[in-house]
Parts: structure tokens; C-alpha cells; sequence
């Protein structure tokens, strides 16, 4: 190669390379400008495109295992707007049969469900299904099922039913024990039918109780967007694993205001494994009465700690009576889990099954002690006294007035009588009586105990109106209830 040709071909090369050098450069700039120009930095974008992708997947993977449900039913509806009032003895007396007549019509409601195993079994709320004579569950590939109530739980608001179809797609039950307050949370469902709705949110709280919703609380919290429709649907953590089934919120207007309840995944799954194998709920017994500790007992009791269940009573020949747990016991962990309170003792209790050895670790005379505890299958009778005479008391639960009681409910000692601690809402009685009412008198008759009001209310007949003399919210009240 010539000494000219040489020459030129380096010319060439760093030719090449400074224009390479100024494009380069010139789209840095670019680039520079164009995000300066949405305001937005490269390193965000590309954090929020992972966010989004990461949410999209982990809703396409879990919306198939959400299904709709609608249920029908039978609801009868008096046309004449006196008929109460003529059914009164008096007036029958005088005027005969009370004109007009019923018309029965049917009602159609929506809920959700989420698919639990391949085979058909689908968990949701009980309240969705409850007196339900037809139940369509509608998949999200459109395909349609009839659905078999295979059982209910009343105390937990929860359901188990099962259509006949395989290859199911599936959620995966995860842990909600792991779950953490601040941790994102989708809600998946149908509010208002609008089939595979899914809302954003986070872990607000968890363990809440005393809501007042059912008998066994211990919610998860979220402010993920929960709507009518939305009950029994499926609450999910970023890996697309089950954490809890959504039940209801708190508003004042009916729809959405930033406070929903989910029952945890891992209370659902005890129920739902008891349902299918035995058909009913089975739960774990210690056999104690027991309270919240407050400032107050804890000085009077010698107690350091701020947290845990006193125990103000134990069964004879409980489980708890044959561990040797003793009343004036505090119990701040169960099998291995720290109690907080009532409600977390009784969660803890109910959720483990009968014949289980647990440690129990009580502070008694200011001392820490483990006790082995073999719980026994919690015994329905015990937990209140029931009245099932065809009366206008069916449905109704009373349980003896203790001490105890009446500390934790503010009633004053003169007051005797029977607490009423759940009234079935197909009842007579249930817009009438209030849980925790206090029942003095039935039909001028005086109550003391459940013994009184057993013997009362067997003599009640079927078609009978009662008076009943009640204690409520600090004063006396009369009520009579018809049937």
C-alpha cells in the first residue's frame, strides 16, 4: 500500500470513530431531554414496568380459580301492612281472621367463590349461599355448574360447596400467618356482577376482632376495594397464593370506604378440611372461662404483663381442669403462639384439633410455667343453652349471668337474669331481642338461670306471644314478641 493510500485510510477510521462519538452523544442527550421532558427518570420507569408486569401475572394466574355465584330463593312477603297488628289476640277475637294473604316471590342474589382443589370443592362465605334452594357457579371460562352446599359454619361465615367438573384450575392456599401489615394485597371478585373484579391494596391490620360479624374473628384487614358482590372471593399476596376470603366492610353507605375483612386462609382451610371429612366443623376444647387482662387485674394479680387470656374458670374434668390450669391463671402463649387476648386464645384453641398435645405457658403468683394441655372436641351444649321448642324463643341462645360477665359488660350487680348471646336470624325473636340483652321475666314469670328459662319457655306454645322483661344499655325495657 502507497504511503498516500495509508494516509487516507486512517483519516477514515478516525473519521468513523468521532462520528460514532457525536451520534452517541447526541442521543444521550436525547434521551436525557426526553426525560426530562415527561419528568420521569429512566431508573423509575423501568421500576414501575416491573411493578405493573409483576401484578399483571400474578392476576391472570389467580382470576381463573375465582368463580360467581348466584343463588335463588324463596322469600314470602305479607301484602296487608296490619296484618301484625290483627294477628293480636284481641283483635282476632273480635274480627276474626286477618284479611289479606301472603305472596311468595323468588329473590336472586351474587356472591363469589374461589376453587380450592381440582376436583370442585369451592370456598365462600355462608351468608352468600344461606337458605339458598339453587345455586349456579358460573367459571371464568363461562362454563356453568350447578353447586351442592356441602357444608356450612355459621361461626366463621364460612362455606365449603362443590360442583361436579375436574381439571379445575386451582388457587394455591398460602399462609396468612406470614402475612405482614403493609404487605400488597389483590382482592378478586364480583362487586355489583361485574365478573373478575380486581382491587389493589395493602395489609392494614391484622387480627381483628370484636367486629361483631360472627362468633370466631380474627380478620385480616385491607383497603383493597371490597363491594357487594365481592363476599367469598379471594384475597391474594404477590405470589398469587391464597391469604383470605373477603366478607364484608365497614360503610356507612353500603359500598366502599376503604375498610374491608377477610377471614384468614389459614382459619378457612381448618374449617374447610373439617367440613369435607366429617361433614362439620370440629373444633379443639380447653374447657376455661376466661377474660382480657386489664391494668387493674394485672396489680391485683401480681402480673407484669399487658397481654394474654385470665383464666376466671375452669370445667371439671376439662382438659384444662386435668393439666392443672388453675382460675387467676394467665395463659401468654398456646402452643407455642403468643396469646394476645381472649379472641386469639379462642381462635388458637378452636383451630387445632381435638386429641392435640399443646404447651400452655401461664404466669401464675408472678412465675412463668409450661403446661402440657390434650385438648378435648369442644362440646356445642356448653358453649350456650339453646332454646328448640316450635315457639317464638326457637333460635335463641342463652348462658347463666356471671360475675364475670357482668364485669365485662358493664351490668350492675343488682341485675339477675340469662344473657342472650346469639339470636338465629330466621328467629321470631330477632328483631326484637339484642345480644347481650339480659332476660328478667318471661310472661311475668321470674328468670334466675338457664334452668328458670328452660322450664319457662318449654310451656310457651306455638302460636303464643310472649312479655318478656329485658335489662338493655343501662335500663329496664318490656317486649313482647309475636309469633
Amino acid at each position: 500500500m502507497s504511503k498516500k493510500g495509508l494516509v487516507l485510510g486512517v483519516f477514515l477510521v478516525i473519521l468513523g470513530i468521532v462520528t460514532g462519538l457525536v451520534l452517541s452523544s447526541r442521543m444521550g442527550v436525547q434521551e436525557v431531554l426526553l426525560a426530562e421532558d415527561s419528568g420521569i427518570s429512566t431508573s423509575s420507569k423501568e421500576f414501575l414496568e416491573k411493578f405493573n408486569q409483576s401484578l399483571s401475572e400474578v392476576a391472570e394466574k389467580v382470576k381463573p380459580a375465582v368463580v360467581n355465584i348466584s343463588t335463588t330463593k324463596t322469600v314470602t312477603l305479607k301484602d296487608n301492612p296490619f296484618r301484625d297488628f290483627f294477628e293480636d289476640p284481641f283483635f282476632r277475637r273480635f274480627f276474626g281472621e286477618p284479611f289479606g294473604h301472603s305472596r311468595k316471590y323468588k329473590s336472586t342474589a351474587l356472591g363469589s367463590g374461589v376453587i380450592v382443589s381440582k376436583d370442585g370443592y369451592i370456598l365462600t362465605n355462608n351468608h352468600v349461599v344461606k337458605d339458598a334452594e339453587e345455586i349456579k357457579i358460573k367459571l371464568y371460562d363461562r362454563r356453568v355448574f350447578d353447586g351442592k352446599v356441602i357444608g356450612t359454619d355459621p361461626k366463621t361465615d364460612l362455606a365449603v360447596i362443590k360442583i361436579d367438573a375436574k381439571d379445575l384450575p386451582a388457587i394455591k392456599i398460602g399462609d396468612s400467618d406470614r402475612l405482614k401489615v403493609g404487605e400488597v394485597v389483590l382482592a378478586i371478585g364480583n362487586p355489583f356482577g361485574l365478573s373478575h373484579t380486581i382491587t389493589m391494596g395493602i395489609v392494614s391490620a391484622k387480627g381483628r376482632s370484636h367486629v361483631g360479624i360472627t362468633d370466631y374473628e380474627d380478620f385480616i384487614q385491607t383497603d383493597a376495594a371490597i363491594n357487594p358482590g365481592n363476599s367469598g372471593g379471594a384475597l391474594v399476596n404477590i405470589d398469587g397464593e391464597l391469604v383470605g376470603i373477603n366478607t364484608a366492610i365497614f360503610s356507612t353507605s353500603g359500598g366502599y370506604m376503604g375498610i374491608g375483612f377477610a377471614i384468614p386462609s389459614n382459619m378457612a382451610k381448618a374449617v374447610m378440611n373439617s367440613i369435607i371429612s366429617y361433614g362439620k366443623v370440629i373444633r379443639g376444647w380447653l374447657g376455661v372461662t376466661i377474660q382480657d387482662i386489664t391494668p387493674e387485674l394485672a396489680k391485683h394479680f401480681d402480673i407484669n404483663e399487658t397481654e394474654g387470656a385470665l383464666v376466671t374458670d375452669v370445667v371439671e374434668k376439662s382438659p384444662a381442669d386435668k393439666a392443672g390450669l388453675k382460675r387467676g391463671d394467665l395463659i401468654i402463649e398456646f402452643n407455642g403462639k403468643e396469646v394476645k387476648d381472649t379472641a386469639s386464645l379462642r381462635n388458637m384453641v378452636a383451630n387445632t384439633p381435638p386429641g392435640t398435645a399443646v404447651k400452655v405457658k401461664i404466669v401464675r403468683d408472678g412465675e412463668e410455667k409450661i403446661l402440657t394441655v390434650v385438648l378435648g372436641e369442644f362440646p356445642e351444649k356448653l358453649e350456650a343453652r339453646r332454646s328448640y321448642r316450635d315457639n317464638v324463643l326457637r333460635g335463641v341462645y342463652v348462658q347463666n349471668l356471671t360475675p364475670e360477665l357482668k364485669k365485662k359488660l358493664d351490668i350492675p350487680e343488682k341485675v339477675e337474669g340469662v344473657l342472650v348471646t346469639n339470636i338465629e336470624e330466621d328467629s321470631p325473636a330477632s328483631e326484637a331481642l339484642r345480644r347481650n340483652d339480659v332476660i328478667q321475666e318471661i310472661n311475668r314469670k321470674e328468670i334466675k338461670d338457664v334452668d328458670d328459662y328452660d322450664r319457662v319457655v318449654s310451656k310457651i306454645g306455638k302460636d303464643e306471644s310472649v312479655l318478656i322483661l329485658v335489662y338493655r344499655a343501662g335500663g329496664y325495657l318490656y317486649i313482647t314478641i309475636n309469633p
